[in-house]
């Protein structure tokens, strides 16, 4: 197994202090995360590691992660750093960033949410996750923010080549670059406006979402809207989200990717108010049942685990930084 858990506590990292707790050869799953919520950041910390720890070991297979609490008398807590700086491929993951360049472009001008694409039966990927290729009916012409709606929600693997349309892979990847991010790119096709959803690490794809929720990556507007997509009740929920009520459910922002026999995914766990306390990226791959993509699955059964392990560690805890408060979104009858 692939474990670089950081340990040595009080350890001073790059994003803050780096915590450790018992080896993940002696730790089971669950082990340690009983008992009442924390009550300091610290407190937090560890019993994030105890799970992550316990978990990833339980599920096996290779993991690579990186996980920081906030601390509002100091730096971030980072109870994970499994490997954090390995490049590798983030899959879904990646449409996060995706979303990110496509809406730079919004935040200068360039496009707008309400501009028509069209989406012909050669653009849409046949079998592939979300709605398009659904539809059955081409061609078809949707507005971009409904493709971005359908990329960070359901994970549409067609809203990927409809935002290549838009932000070819050249200049998203120079867009991200430019935003500090060298590491997170797509891969560039043969066709210039076709990419494959390329390669992050954990830090840099947390340090993407510490961006998003500081509001230091786009404009306020297309930071809400990327967080309104990632909170959504129809947004990704057999993982961290999975055992939750709705309520809390609303106060995680993520976003999974799953291929071949990988399992990803990465997210910001808000406060009661919607300041983000917790930040996670979460990378697995090589663990049994590779043509498993349900709940069951080793990997995403783990990640169930600790995300309610995580919001139980925190739950207790302030945030810092913006408030970004969930968008009432309630079940209708029609009518």
């Amino acid at each position: 197994m692939n474990r670089r858990t950081a340990l040595g506590l009080g350890t001073v990292a790059t994003a803050g202090t780096v915590l450790g707790a018992a080896s993940p050869a002696a730790a089971a799953p669950g082990r340690g995360v009983a008992g009442p919520a924390p009550a300091t950041p610290r407190q937090a910390a560890h019993r994030v590691t105890t799970s992550y720890q316990g978990e990833s070991a339980h599920a096996g297979g290779n993991w690579q992660a990186y996980v920081s609490v906030v601390d509002p008398a100091g730096p971030l807590l980072v109870p994970v750093a499994d490997e954090p700086d390995r490049r590798i491929e983030a899959y879904s993951v990646n449409k996060i960033a995706v979303a990110v360049a496509v809406l730079d472009k919004v935040d200068r001008g360039l496009l707008t949410l309400d501009q028509r694409i069209e989406v012909t039966e050669a653009i849409v990927v046949p079998g592939g996750d979300g709605i398009f290729s659904l539809d059955g009916a081409y061609p078809s012409s949707v507005t971009l923010g409904h493709v971005l709606a359908n990329l960070l929600t359901v994970s549409d693997d067609t809203a990927v080549r409809l935002c290549g349309s838009v932000c070819p892979a050249a200049e998203l990847n120079e867009i991200l670059l430019g935003k500090g991010f060298p590491n997170t790119q797509v891969q560039p096709v043969a066709n210039p406006y076709r990419f494959f959803l390329g390669t992050s690490t954990p830090r840099e794809t947390h340090d993407l979402l510490r961006a998003l929720v500081a509001g230091t990556l786009l404009a306020p507007t297309s930071t809400a809207l990327v967080l309104r997509l990632l909170r959504a009740p129809v947004a990704y929920t057999d993982g961290v989200r999975r055992v939750m009520s709705s309520a809390e459910r609303a106060r995680v922002a993520t976003k999974a990717g799953w291929f071949a026999d990988a399992r990803h995914e990465a997210g910001v766990i808000f406060d009661k108010a919607g300041a983000p306390v917790l930040t996670y990226a979460l990378f697995a791959d090589g663990q049994a049942g590779a043509d498993n993509f349900g709940a069951t699955h080793p990997a995403v059964a783990a990640r169930a685990r600790m995300g309610r392990h995580f919001l139980a560690a925190v739950d207790n805890l302030v945030g810092t930084g913006l408030v970004h408060r969930p968008a009432v979104q309630r079940p209708s009858n029609g009518g």
